[in-house]
């Protein structure tokens, strides 16, 4: 018998059980805590049985308790909460696992500890080798600025350095990694969809942004099939630790689809995967056969993601009018309109689900256009296209309610508006905030949101992301001035953002989402009620078990 904390009074009780019902007995039956079933009207319960992965009872422990068998696995909770499973319905599960494997930066407070670290770092790597890292964020810094090649050059010598912002849409290089990638001349011309940022003299700064990082691309060794699956397997495994028993994966390699699906039949998949292949693997959605779900229906791709434009910190976000704190420029757009018009209307065809990225209100407005004119050519309705929009981050308040109208689902990372807002008030000004992570506002539209993380953007946990959703404030209980506390939502709509609402967003609301006999045994305990706890507390629960088709894949305190 599994147990979160030890007790005998199980053991009574089930011994002085009446003799067991005609009906087959289920595999596991899941007590001792408090179920939130996310069925709107319906009171919590204090046991789930479970038989071949579904569920088949909700209700009284004392009643449930006597359909066991012999072979029945009794979970006690041991005062713990049960929920739904959590789904992170925006992350990128690769990058979740090189985070794990490589110089992790989202701890560095200022440029003088990232170079000291990137000088500790060089000392373990052998001469000429590569040093990747990735995390950093310069907002909270002292010195105000982002890094520089000479900043990194001091401690890095002729070894190529090569570190990506936490939100994976800029980097730092240092001069060897420029030289390398035949960047460290005076640039004739930007590259379309992103930017070189260039100094006084003309020359790079080492900040490349959004699509002027891809020749950095060559200084990684490809990986191989068994390094790809270590990583996998890392990733998989911080996932589930933390409570999550589904990811909407995004940007996935379309190569990477064969071994996720290998990995899901040798038994290696402990999470559920809903997997938007990357645009320019388009093709191999429906030529090379990888549309579909695994046999085990723990692996499905069925989307494909797209780029609009990049990302606020960086100022890659396209607005429709320029930077408050850089009014040179307007962001970056990454999408050619004819290509990708032509690529949506193909995805429609073949009922493959488009998730577009955007940020900026202008490219936002622009996936709303161009999503609203596919429709129309291709005489479907958007609603059961199911379509989204993923971030929606800057939006004119106008466009809010165009998302119901059209059908297309907001696809949105509570986190992001508590660590933006200490850049958004100065990239934006206060007029555009009213339209910025307007959670409230679109629901009160009536959409739906889908919520996520985007690790390894952000740190994706779900208790951070449940918190942001329904406090709008920092980690720390602070929110700034002009943030729109009006637009935080309630843990009602928080945790259908992370359960029932990523389900629909997957097609997937029949077999997801609650708690309810006939669908899948997805679930995800904490030792805390998020649902009652005050806010900061949120915060401070433990996840304390991760089930995924009726199997325990994470129990705190166990060897998972």
């Amino acid at each position: 018998m599994r147990a979160l904390s030890t007790g005998v009074a199980v053991l009574a009780l089930a011994a002085c059980q009446p003799q067991q019902p005609a009906g087959p007995a289920p595999d596991m039956i899941i007590h001792g805590g408090t179920i939130y079933t996310g069925v709107d009207g319906q009171l919590p319960a204090s046991a789930v049985s479970v038989k071949d992965g579904r569920i088949v009872e909700v209700g009284a422990a004392e009643e449930l308790l006597k359909t066991a068998g012999a072979a029945t696995e009794k979970v006690d909770l041991g005062g713990a909460f049960l929920y739904p499973g959590f789904t992170d319905a925006h992350a990128h599960l690769y990058g979740i696992g090189e985070r794990e494997m490589t110089l992790d930066l989202d701890e560095i407070k200022s440029i003088a500890e990232l170079v000291s670290v990137v000088d500790e770092a060089s000392k373990t790597l052998p001469a000429g080798q590569p040093l990747i890292g990735r995390g950093w964020i310069e907002t909270h810094w002292p010195e105000k600025r982002f890094p520089t090649r000479q900043d990194l050059d001091a401690v890095s010598g002729e070894r190529p350095v090569v570190l990506t912002r936490a939100d994976g849409h800029a980097l730092v290089a240092n001069t060897a990694a420029l030289k390398a990638a035949k960047l460290d001349g005076k640039p004739t011309s930007q590259p379309s969809g992103g930017r070189i940022e260039v100094g006084g003299d003309g020359l790079p700064t080492g900040m490349l942004i959004d699509d002027a990082m891809a020749p950095m691309a060559q200084l990684a060794t490809s990986p191989s099939e068994a390094q790809v699956r270590e990583t996998y397997v890392k990733g998989i495994d911080r996932t589930v630790s933390l409570g999550w028993t589904g990811i909407h994966n995004m940007s996935v390699l379309g190569p990477h689809i064969a071994t996720l699906n290998t990995m899901a039949a040798a038994g290696e998949m402990k999470l559920r995967l809903y997997n938007a292949i990357d645009g320019g693997d388009f093709d191999l959605m429906t030529e090379g056969g990888l549309w579909g779900a695994s046999e085990n229906g723990l692996v499905t791709s069925k989307a494909v993601k797209l780029y609009m434009d990049g990302a606020l910190g960086s100022r890659g976000a396209l607005l429709s009018a320029p930077y408050s704190d850089q009014p040179e420029t307007v962001g970056l757009l990454r999408s050619d309109a004819a290509a990708m018009l032509a690529l949506m209307r193909k995805a429609s065809d073949a009922n493959i689900q488009v998730a577009y990225h955007a940020i900026g209100d202008e490219g936002n407005r622009l996936v709303l256009n161009w999503m609203e004119k596919t429709f129309a050519d291709a005489g479907v309705k958007g609603e059961d296209k199911r379509w989204r929009n993923e971030h929606s981050q800057i939006l004119h308040v106008e466009d809010i309610p165009r998302f119901k109208s059209l059908g297309i689902i907001p696809s949105m990372q509570p986190s992001h508006a508590i660590g933006d807002l200490y850049f958004a008030p100065a990239r934006l000004g206060p007029d555009r905030l009213a339209g910025a992570y307007a959670w409230r506002a679109l629901i009160d539209a009536g959409s739906i949101i889908a919520g996520g993380s985007d690790a390894p953007v952000e740190q994706g946990d779900p208790r951070i992301e449940f918190y942001a959703a329904v406090a709008r404030k920092d980690l720390k209980g602070q929110s700034g001035e002009g943030w729109h506390p009006e637009q935080a939502v309630t843990r009602q709509e928080a945790l259908k953002m992370f359960t029932l609402w990523p389900a629909y967003a997957s097609f997937m609301e029949k077999d997801l989402g609650t708690i309810e006999p006939g669908k899948l045994a997805d679930f995800t305990g904490f030792s805390g009620d998020i649902m009652a706890v005050p806010e900061a507390d949120i915060l401070t629960v433990e996840p304390a078990i991760t089930v995924v088709g009726g199997k325990v894949v994470y129990q705190r305190g166990a060897q998972n």
